[in-house]
Order: C-alpha cells, then structure tokens, then sequence
C-alpha cells in the first residue's frame, strides 16, 4: 500500500469534515426555535466532526505526509448555493437548512463508502474511517427522521 495513495483519500475526506464543520456551523441558530430537541445532538455531532477532523490528520501524518486542513471548493460553492437558495425561499427556512444537511450528510457518507472501497487504506485507517462512516450514517439517520416527523 501506496502511503501518498492513503494520505490523497484521508485528505480527501478531511475536506469533507471541514465541510460538514463548516455547514453545521452555519445551521447554528436556524433551525432551533422550531426544533429544540436538536441543539443537544447537533452540539454532539459538531463536536464529533472534530474528533473526526483530528482523527484524520493524525492518520495521515502516521504516512509522513501533510494534512490539507481545509475545506472543498465543491463544498463552498454548496454553502454558497444554500445562501442564494435560502435567500429565494418563501416558505419555511428551516425546513430547506434541514433538507441541505440531508443532502451533505448523504454526499459524505458517499464519499466515506467510496474511500472505504477504494482498497487504499490500512487496516488502521480502514477501522477508524468505518467509525467515522457510522457517525455520519447516524447523523443522516437522525436529521431524516426530523424532517419526517415534521412533515407529519
């Protein structure tokens, strides 16, 4: 196993953590006057993305490269998109910031399966990223519920 090949995909999905840092930072205060019970778990799974963002950088350090610390350029123009989108939108705001983290949550988890997949990973890697898959799968889980329950 290639250690640049391994440290291209960790990098690959540490940009994907800094997005999903970046978009939960900016659900931060949208959505919880219609959705009280949220802020505990979503103040969990921020803090997670960060647990998750570390895990990474020291993976790739562990193969002697350099973590890209940043965020995509496809996941700001995401945020962007969600900005021009919001600002268009008539009805509830908060529904649509609810269907955008869907949306992410869906793309990264996507992501996390494809690398998982890619047969780059060590075994190391492969564990950590398969934890790290199933926090982003729960979350997906936990905010489709939320949108189902209020669509109800």
């Amino acid at each position: 196993m290639n250690n640049k090949e391994e440290a291209s995909v960790l990098n690959d999905l540490l940009h994907i953590t800094n997005d999903r840092i970046e978009g939960f930072a900016k659900v931060e205060g949208k959505v919880w006057e219609n959705y009280p019970d949220v802020k505990p778990e979503y103040a969990k799974l921020n803090s997670l993305s960060k647990v998750m963002k570390n895990e990474l950088i020291d993976l790739i350090h562990d193969d002697g490269e350099e973590a890209d610390d940043s965020a995509s350029v496809a996941g700001a123009l995401h945020r962007t998109w969600i900005d021009i989108k919001n600002s268009f939108t008539l009805g509830n705001k908060e529904e649509s910031t609810i269907e955008n983290v869907i949306f992410g949550e869906k793309a990264a988890a996507e992501a996390y399966q494809n690398a998982i997949d890619s047969g780059k990973l060590s075994q190391k890697s492969l564990d950590i990223v398969s934890e790290h898959l199933k926090h982003i799968k729960d979350s997906y889980d936990q905010f489709s519920k939320m949108s189902e329950y209020k669509n109800k």
